[in-house]
Protein backbone atom coordinates (compact mmCIF):
# COMPACT_ATOMS: atom_id res chain seq x y z
CA UNK A 1 0.00 0.00 0.00
CA UNK A 2 1.46 3.55 -1.23
CA UNK A 3 1.69 6.90 1.38
CA UNK A 4 -1.38 8.13 -0.54
CA UNK A 5 -3.48 4.90 -0.38
CA UNK A 6 -2.66 4.52 3.11
CA UNK A 7 -3.37 8.35 3.84
CA UNK A 8 -6.46 8.09 2.60
CA UNK A 9 -7.70 4.71 4.42
CA UNK A 10 -6.35 6.87 7.38
CA UNK A 11 -8.58 9.49 6.66
CA UNK A 12 -11.61 7.09 5.87
CA UNK A 13 -11.13 5.24 9.18
CA UNK A 14 -11.34 8.67 11.40
CA UNK A 15 -13.86 9.95 9.73
CA UNK A 16 -15.86 6.53 10.42
CA UNK A 17 -14.56 6.83 13.90
CA UNK A 18 -16.20 10.41 14.63
CA UNK A 19 -19.31 9.26 12.79
CA UNK A 20 -19.44 6.15 15.47
CA UNK A 21 -19.01 8.55 18.19
CA UNK A 22 -22.16 10.81 17.29
CA UNK A 23 -24.07 7.74 17.05
CA UNK A 24 -23.60 6.34 20.17
CA UNK A 25 -23.74 9.69 22.04
CA UNK A 26 -26.58 10.67 19.76
CA UNK A 27 -28.66 6.96 20.81
CA UNK A 28 -27.61 7.77 24.64
CA UNK A 29 -28.14 11.53 24.92
CA UNK A 30 -30.47 12.94 21.79
CA UNK A 31 -29.60 15.50 19.34
CA UNK A 32 -29.20 18.46 21.88
CA UNK A 33 -26.50 16.70 24.47
CA UNK A 34 -24.39 15.74 21.07
CA UNK A 35 -21.64 18.34 20.61
CA UNK A 36 -18.10 18.77 18.83
CA UNK A 37 -16.65 18.92 21.84
CA UNK A 38 -18.32 15.72 23.39
CA UNK A 39 -17.81 13.94 19.96
CA UNK A 40 -13.82 14.62 20.65
CA UNK A 41 -13.63 13.70 23.72
CA UNK A 42 -15.53 10.44 23.16
CA UNK A 43 -12.50 9.69 20.39
CA UNK A 44 -9.53 11.10 22.17
CA UNK A 45 -8.87 14.04 19.66
CA UNK A 46 -9.22 17.89 19.57
CA UNK A 47 -12.23 19.61 18.50
CA UNK A 48 -10.72 20.76 15.61
CA UNK A 49 -9.87 17.47 13.97
CA UNK A 50 -13.57 16.87 13.61
CA UNK A 51 -13.77 20.41 11.41
CA UNK A 52 -11.18 18.72 8.98
CA UNK A 53 -14.44 16.31 8.51
CA UNK A 54 -17.57 18.20 8.52
CA UNK A 55 -17.97 22.06 9.05
CA UNK A 56 -20.59 21.53 12.19
CA UNK A 57 -22.72 19.72 13.83
CA UNK A 58 -25.51 19.01 11.21
CA UNK A 59 -23.41 18.01 8.47
CA UNK A 60 -22.59 15.09 10.50
CA UNK A 61 -26.22 14.15 11.41
CA UNK A 62 -26.92 13.98 7.87
CA UNK A 63 -24.42 12.00 7.64
CA UNK A 64 -26.01 9.65 9.99
CA UNK A 65 -29.42 10.20 7.95
CA UNK A 66 -27.66 9.52 4.74
CA UNK A 67 -26.68 5.75 6.69
CA UNK A 68 -30.35 5.32 7.56
CA UNK A 69 -31.51 6.19 4.19
CA UNK A 70 -29.26 3.68 2.91
CA UNK A 71 -30.12 0.88 5.28
CA UNK A 72 -34.33 1.53 4.49
CA UNK A 73 -33.40 1.00 1.12
CA UNK A 74 -32.10 -2.13 1.35
CA UNK A 75 -34.76 -3.54 3.38
CA UNK A 76 -37.40 -2.15 1.10
CA UNK A 77 -34.96 -3.45 -2.06
CA UNK A 78 -35.35 -7.12 -0.42
CA UNK A 79 -39.09 -7.34 -1.40
CA UNK A 80 -38.50 -6.14 -5.20
CA UNK A 81 -38.61 -9.59 -6.34
CA UNK A 82 -42.30 -9.52 -6.11
CA UNK A 83 -43.76 -10.01 -9.50
CA UNK A 84 -47.72 -8.84 -8.69
CA UNK A 85 -47.07 -4.52 -8.17
CA UNK A 86 -50.09 -4.64 -5.63
CA UNK A 87 -48.49 -7.79 -3.45
CA UNK A 88 -44.91 -5.29 -3.91
CA UNK A 89 -46.42 -2.35 -3.06
CA UNK A 90 -47.54 -3.60 0.07
CA UNK A 91 -44.39 -5.28 1.06
CA UNK A 92 -42.39 -2.21 0.79
CA UNK A 93 -44.74 -0.57 2.80
CA UNK A 94 -44.96 -3.27 5.35
CA UNK A 95 -40.92 -3.19 5.32
CA UNK A 96 -41.24 0.57 5.50
CA UNK A 97 -43.49 -0.13 8.72
CA UNK A 98 -40.85 -2.44 10.26
CA UNK A 99 -37.72 -0.57 9.87
CA UNK A 100 -39.40 2.10 11.22
CA UNK A 101 -40.61 0.73 14.58
CA UNK A 102 -37.14 -1.24 15.09
CA UNK A 103 -35.01 1.57 14.39
CA UNK A 104 -37.32 4.62 16.14
CA UNK A 105 -34.38 6.91 17.31
CA UNK A 106 -32.58 7.07 13.40
CA UNK A 107 -36.19 7.52 12.03
CA UNK A 108 -37.05 10.11 13.92
CA UNK A 109 -33.21 11.86 12.77
CA UNK A 110 -34.40 10.31 9.43
CA UNK A 111 -38.08 12.55 9.37
CA UNK A 112 -38.29 14.56 12.27
CA UNK A 113 -34.81 16.16 13.33
CA UNK A 114 -34.38 19.80 11.47
CA UNK A 115 -30.70 19.62 11.54
CA UNK A 116 -30.38 17.03 8.54
CA UNK A 117 -32.67 19.47 6.24
CA UNK A 118 -30.78 22.57 7.68
CA UNK A 119 -27.86 20.62 5.99
CA UNK A 120 -29.43 20.35 2.75
CA UNK A 121 -30.75 24.21 2.75
CA UNK A 122 -27.31 25.41 3.14
CA UNK A 123 -26.08 23.72 -0.26
CA UNK A 124 -26.32 25.12 -3.24
CA UNK A 125 -28.30 22.19 -4.89
CA UNK A 126 -30.90 21.96 -2.07
CA UNK A 127 -31.93 18.78 -2.83
CA UNK A 128 -33.06 15.66 -0.56
CA UNK A 129 -31.51 12.96 -2.77
CA UNK A 130 -32.70 10.54 0.13
CA UNK A 131 -35.94 11.35 -0.06
CA UNK A 132 -36.47 11.52 -3.00
CA UNK A 133 -35.42 8.06 -3.20
CA UNK A 134 -37.51 6.43 -1.19
CA UNK A 135 -40.12 8.50 -3.12
CA UNK A 136 -39.30 6.95 -6.23
CA UNK A 137 -39.24 3.70 -5.08
CA UNK A 138 -42.77 3.72 -3.86
CA UNK A 139 -43.97 5.53 -7.28
CA UNK A 140 -42.22 3.15 -9.95
CA UNK A 141 -44.92 0.50 -7.91
CA UNK A 142 -47.62 2.72 -7.96
CA UNK A 143 -47.43 3.16 -11.52
CA UNK A 144 -47.34 -0.07 -12.65
CA UNK A 145 -50.43 -0.82 -10.10
CA UNK A 146 -51.89 2.07 -12.04
CA UNK A 147 -51.49 0.03 -15.11
CA UNK A 148 -53.03 -2.87 -13.70
CA UNK A 149 -55.95 -1.24 -12.72
CA UNK A 150 -55.52 0.29 -9.42
CA UNK A 151 -55.75 4.16 -8.29
CA UNK A 152 -58.27 4.61 -10.84
CA UNK A 153 -58.65 8.43 -11.74
CA UNK A 154 -55.12 9.18 -9.67
CA UNK A 155 -52.03 10.52 -10.58
CA UNK A 156 -48.90 8.57 -9.15
CA UNK A 157 -47.28 11.73 -7.56
CA UNK A 158 -49.70 11.88 -5.41
CA UNK A 159 -51.00 8.41 -4.59
CA UNK A 160 -47.68 8.19 -4.20
CA UNK A 161 -47.43 10.78 -1.39
CA UNK A 162 -50.58 9.78 -0.22
CA UNK A 163 -48.95 6.28 1.04
CA UNK A 164 -46.31 7.82 1.75
CA UNK A 165 -47.36 10.39 4.33
CA UNK A 166 -49.98 7.72 5.62
CA UNK A 167 -47.21 4.75 6.26
CA UNK A 168 -45.22 8.37 7.93
CA UNK A 169 -48.22 9.08 9.87
CA UNK A 170 -48.65 5.57 11.42
CA UNK A 171 -44.79 5.06 12.83
CA UNK A 172 -44.43 8.57 13.93
CA UNK A 173 -47.49 8.88 16.21
CA UNK A 174 -45.66 5.56 17.70
CA UNK A 175 -42.33 6.77 17.70
CA UNK A 176 -43.45 10.31 19.23
CA UNK A 177 -45.39 8.34 21.95
CA UNK A 178 -48.81 9.96 20.91
CA UNK A 179 -50.56 6.36 20.09
CA UNK A 180 -49.79 4.99 23.54
CA UNK A 181 -52.05 7.11 25.00
CA UNK A 182 -54.77 6.32 22.91
CA UNK A 183 -57.78 4.05 24.47
CA UNK A 184 -57.79 1.27 21.79
CA UNK A 185 -57.71 -2.41 21.97
CA UNK A 186 -54.72 -3.56 21.75
CA UNK A 187 -52.63 -0.61 22.12
CA UNK A 188 -49.37 -2.76 21.91
CA UNK A 189 -49.82 -3.85 18.17
CA UNK A 190 -51.63 -0.90 17.27
CA UNK A 191 -49.61 -0.01 14.01
CA UNK A 192 -49.22 -3.29 13.02
CA UNK A 193 -52.65 -4.32 12.83
CA UNK A 194 -53.57 -0.27 11.38
CA UNK A 195 -51.02 -1.08 8.87
CA UNK A 196 -53.26 -4.47 7.72
CA UNK A 197 -56.28 -1.97 7.47
CA UNK A 198 -54.27 0.38 5.23
CA UNK A 199 -52.91 -2.57 3.28
CA UNK A 200 -56.38 -3.76 2.64
CA UNK A 201 -57.53 -0.25 1.38
CA UNK A 202 -54.87 -0.32 -1.18
CA UNK A 203 -56.09 -3.42 -2.91
CA UNK A 204 -59.53 -1.64 -3.16
CA UNK A 205 -58.12 1.86 -4.65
Amino acid sequence: MGIAERKLREKEQLRELILDAARNLFFKHGFEKTSIRNIAEQIEYSPGIIYHYFKDKNEIFHALHQEGFENLKIKMESVMNIADPMGRLKALCKNYVLFALENPIIYDLMFTLKAPMEHILEEDEKTWKEGEGIFEMLKKNVRECIMKGYFRGQNADNATYAIWASLHGLVTLKIRDRSSLLKVNDAENLVINSFQSFSYMLDRQ
